[in-house]
């Protein structure tokens, strides 16, 4: 038997092969950073548990769901804001700096895309890093917010919980009930972390400037993504409608498959290294 039908074919080659000397935008989701230990909604691990998510309504109209919330958040942002960016997010960095990659658009709110090194990065539904006061606007960072939650619920740290996609996570109602959420540092209004709920709208100059970013683009590689908001899946639709290139990787199934033009089941973190690897071997020579 010859030596090439011995050998299975590699998809990274057929991935080179589709991007190679291509201006390639990347769409992210969160199994770019399930690798940092933060878990997503829709992968593999987390269909097995259903959870409702937050709903931005909600959340504005309900002094409880607020308390509930930050409660919750509490926790989880001790072990959240932790997270370091994985292979992937530093292969895409170093896309970008060796000019392979115009820019990314994430779904996520972990900021370890800026975290990785990469620059030119669009944050469809906002970030975790900062909160905004639902009364007058005035923004915090939720570093120093954490501080004044633990020093108006002291122990609180000590509750057992799990981290949750969001950087909530589980706690009993009796634990709730007892929690005090500070108000804005301005007018004493309600805080809620500046990411876009489930139920809200990513505001419109996000979104022209992400489908600008596609408009320019010659390829699109989306990345740990399962396409199942529409908020992600209107740029696989923008990028199919102008005849562009569409790679997935992703582990389980993805909206959209038939768009694409290539899907690999696998890890972020063991996909992208290698095709920055392949890709930028030659810009990495040509500098030197």
């Amino acid at each position: 038997m010859p030596l090439s039908e011995a050998l299975p074919a590699d998809p990274l080659d057929d991935l080179v092969a589709l991007l190679r000397g291509k201006r390639i935008v990347a769409l992210t989701g969160a199994g770019c950073s399930t690798e940092s230990g933060i878990p997503d909604y829709r992968g593999p691990e987390t269909r097995r548990r259903a959870r409702n998510p937050i709903q931005g309504r909600e959340f504005s109209r309900s002094a409880e769901i607020r308390q509930r919330y930050w409660a919750r958040a509490v926790i989880g942002w001790e072990r959240f804001s932790r997270a370091e960016p994985n292979p992937a997010h530093r292969a895409l960095a170093r896309l970008e700096d060796g000019g392979q990659l115009d820019g990314l658009i994430t779904q996520n709110v972990d900021g370890l895309h800026q975290a990785a090194g990469s620059r030119r990065v669009i944050e469809l539904h906002g970030t975790l890093s900062e909160v905004a006061c639902l009364a007058c606007g005035a923004m915090e960072r939720r570093a120093a917010l954490q501080e004044r939650l633990l020093a108006q619920n002291p122990g609180w740290l000590r509750l057992a919980a799990d981290v949750a996609p969001d950087g909530d996570a589980d706690l009993p109602a009796e634990h709730v009930a007892g929690f005090r959420a500070p108000p804005c540092l301005r007018c004493e209004g309600p805080l809620k972390p500046r990411v876009v709920f489930f139920g809200e709208n990513v505001a419109r100059p996000i979104v022209d400037a992400a489908f600008a970013l596609v408009d320019a683009a010659d390829a699109l590689l989306v990345v740990g993504s399962s396409l199942a908001v529409f908020s992600g899946y209107r740029f696989v639709l923008r990028a199919a409608q102008r005849g562009i290139p569409i790679a997935m990787i992703n582990l389980g199934s993805a909206r959209g498959e038939e768009l694409g033009a290539l899907k690999i089941e696998a890890r972020a973190g063991e996909v992208l290294p290698r095709l920055a690897e392949a890709l930028c071997a030659g810009v990495t020579a040509a500098r030197r």
